[in-house]
């Protein structure tokens, strides 16, 4: 089950098409998903979130928690998006914001499957797989 939530914030136009989208991309991801909360909130929110549960003190645009016990356990995560985050990065890439918000949704779900992206060559295969994803998108 995928769970969306709006915390302190409005749900943005035509946010739904996302969710049909986003359940058939992880269901390619994951043999068995028991639950995924997507939880959409504010900067504000998101970064006091990163503050006390990650001690880092800057703005990012999310937040992913993986609540399983094992990686072979079926998916249970919770992951937490800054819809201003998300407007902003949109203008900085010349992109949509529907665009944007996707790119972001599939890329926790990347990291939820071992996906990272510290590196160069682990960023250039991270957007690769986002893009994969987001040609899929109907």
């Amino acid at each position: 089950m995928i769970d969306f939530v709006f915390h302190e914030v409005e749900k943005p136009h035509d946010f739904d098409a996302n969710a049909h989208w986003l359940i058939e991309s992880a269901n390619t991801l994951f043999p068995s998903i028991a639950y995924v909360q997507y939880v959409f909130c504010t900067d504000e929110h998101l970064l006091e979130l990163n503050r006390s549960s990650l001690n880092h003190d800057y703005y990012t645009d999310i937040i992913t928690f993986d609540l399983r016990d094992t990686s072979k356990d079926a998916l249970e995560a919770e992951l937490y998006i800054s819809l201003d985050r998300i407007k902003d990065n949109a203008t900085r890439y010349s992109c949509t914001f529907a665009e944007e918000i996707r790119r972001v949704m599939i890329h926790g779900l990347l990291h939820l499957n071992g996906l990272n992206d510290s590196t160069d060559e682990e960023k250039t295969n991270m957007r690769r797989m986002e893009n994969k994803f987001l040609e899929t998108f109907k």
